[in-house]
């Protein structure tokens, strides 16, 4: 008997340094942790003492006795993970999942203020970090343009996928230290300046994420209908700055540009049945348009083989296991095989072998008149988005073969375009970033001083520090090295004393922005949202206008969940 980790595992690690016999791998220590899909349970190894279920943020590890038609699959992923080369569970002391607390040198903890701009997963985890430290007497203050905290995991998360959110309650439990106070509603740049942050705190962290789509670069890509996938996703998610865009879903194909998991989220909400969104937190706004949706096809575009697929094993498995919609691939199953026997002669990884006999499963399956699909295509790039005033279609380029001579040109109609070929952040002012993908220029999270010198004491965590990869548990190792340089720096006396005091800076706050939020405040919001959600069967119903937030959080009817 052994315990098995399925779908929804954030790869945050917390289950490793509790693992008495060091049988969860990757570890963030390990080679390939970074680019690992999830971690893995060596069966062998496992004594099922269900520690690691204990510790779990999104109740992603179960029994094996416990699995159901839907995970009994990652019994098979979680051993095949440990068949590979080079890997092998030991009975040495478990590794650690992540940096243990450092006791002081000498005397008392130093005193550290921190400000943190961003409150999603990286933001968090550095958060955490911070106030779990022996070594300093760590005050952090986190900032938070929205109403409401947890960033990518509430606007990014897809809306069916709730046991992935459940990780929030972990940054619920950081977000409630009392040395940790959240600045809500309130916006660096236009309510605080960014030296202004410098001035009440010894140390700033950037955790801004990466928020916008990538371009592709081809004619016809600002028509109308042509939208990068952020933007989707921010609107079925009920961002308040997304909640007013408009989708055409009135034809009876849409083609997403990129074959990550965000394009399979996306190509999976557009299919699914009315009931099976309704039951999900999806904006309200977003259930409706696309239960009206008149699009039956959804084609996922990939510029390369099914060899390098970008989408996850666990994300290709749930699209099998839909029997609202068909999933095809546009390959034969002897095409597969090929690619198969290439991989495996090549030592690919026991993903990506997993991915390509998954995708052979589905390439045999016949396709069911009449039923709504998702075809998955490779070797295929766009050309160009056509249409008169909106879009019309994509003109495709198609190449299986990877010989020039071979290439053929095909008009795909459709009357939504999506791209999905990764993200980019946004310029901070005055603070060093790469051109073109706006993250900061760094070295180990420190963000690097420009000439004046105004970097100094500043600090990058998350997708901003490092660029959009990872899951949402990738940005806590992410989080603990960005921290761990901040404190060298500051015992080493490289940080500035702050002048103003932590009630200077709410005053500050305060006159400029006197709508600001609290966490409890947040949580008044929280509860009003899963109270309206209970009526109607669902999780929660989002609010998705700012003013109506601030009037909730400001109510002294509104539910509270916790404080």
């Amino acid at each position: 008997m052994a315990h098995v980790i399925t779908r929804s595992c954030c790869s945050d690690a917390s289950c490793v340094p509790v693992c008495p016999v060091n049988c969860i791998h990757p570890t963030p220590e390990e080679p390939g942790y970074e680019t690992a899909e999830m971690l893995y349970i060596d069966p062998d190894a496992c004594i099922d003492c269900g520690a690691c279920v204990d510790v779990c943020p999104v109740t992603a590890i179960v029994a094996d006795f416990d699995l159901t038609e839907v995970t009994e699959p990652y019994e098979r992923i979680n051993a095949a993970y440990y068949g590979g080369p080079g890997i092998a569970a030991t009975d040495t002391a478990p590794s650690p999942g992540g940096r243990t607390m450092q006791a002081a040198s000498s005397g008392q903890p130093l005193p550290l203020r921190v400000a943190i701009v961003g409150s999603g997963p990286a933001g968090m985890y550095a958060a955490e970090d911070l106030v779990l430290r022996r070594d300093v007497r760590a005050e952090v203050n986190v900032f938070e343009r929205l109403p409401m905290p947890w960033g990518l995991v509430r606007y990014g998360v897809a809306p069916d996928h709730q046991d992935t959110k459940a990780v929030t309650t972990t940054f619920a439990r950081t977000a409630a230290r009392a040395s940790v106070t959240m600045f809500l509603n309130v916006e660096i740049g236009e309510h605080i300046s960014h030296s202004e942050l410098l001035d009440h705190h010894d140390a700033v962290i950037y955790a801004v994420g990466a928020g916008s789509s990538r371009s592709l670069g081809i004619e016809g890509e600002q028509l109308p209908g042509s939208h990068g996938a952020s933007d989707f996703v921010a609107w079925y998610n009920g961002h308040p700055y997304a909640a007013s865009k408009q989708f055409d879903l009135s034809g009876e194909r849409a083609v997403i540009i990129g074959n990550g998991n965000v394009a399979i989220d996306v190509a999976r909400l557009l299919l699914s049945e009315p009931e099976i969104l309704e039951r999900t937190d999806m904006a309200r706004h977003a259930v409706r348009a696309i239960s009206d949706s008149e699009i039956t096809e959804v084609q996922v575009i990939a510029r390369r083989g099914p060899d390098v697929a970008a989408f996850t094993y666990s994300e290709l498995l749930a699209l099998s296991q839909r029997r609202d919609f068909d999933t095809l691939v546009d390959l034969s199953v002897e095409e597969i095989d090929e690619y198969f026997t290439r991989a495996e002669s090549a030592e690919a990884d026991h993903a990506t072998l997993a991915k390509l006999a998954l995708l052979r499963e589905l390439a045999a399956r016949d396709e069911e008149p009449g039923r709504k699909r998702i075809l998955l295509r490779f070797n295929t790039r766009p050309v160009e988005i056509y249409g008169e005033t909106s879009v019309e279609g994509v003109r495709l380029t198609t190449n299986h073969s990877m010989q020039a001579s071979d290439s053929q040109e095909q008009n795909v109609s459709c009357c939504l375009v999506l791209r999905s070929i990764g993200y980019q952040g946004e310029s901070i002012k005055n603070l060093p970033a790469d051109p073109v993908t706006k993250v900061l220029k760094n070295t180990g999270g420190v963000v690097d001083a420009t000439e004046d010198g105004v970097s100094e004491g500043v600090y990058a965590v998350g997708w901003i520090k490092r660029g959009p990869k990872g899951v949402i548990g990738t940005n806590k190792k992410c989080s603990q090295n960005t921290v761990e340089r901040l404190i060298d720096n500051h015992k080493n006396g490289l940080h500035t004393d702050p002048i103003g005091s932590q009630a200077d800076l709410v005053d500050l706050v305060s006159e400029r922005q006197p709508n600001w939020l609290r966490m409890s405040d947040a949580d008044r919001i929280d509860g009003h949202e899963r109270a309206a959600g209970r009526s109607q069967g669902c999780p929660r119903i989002k609010i998705v206008d700012v003013d109506e937030m601030v009037e909730v959080a400001q109510s002294a009817t509104a539910v509270l969940t916790r404080r």
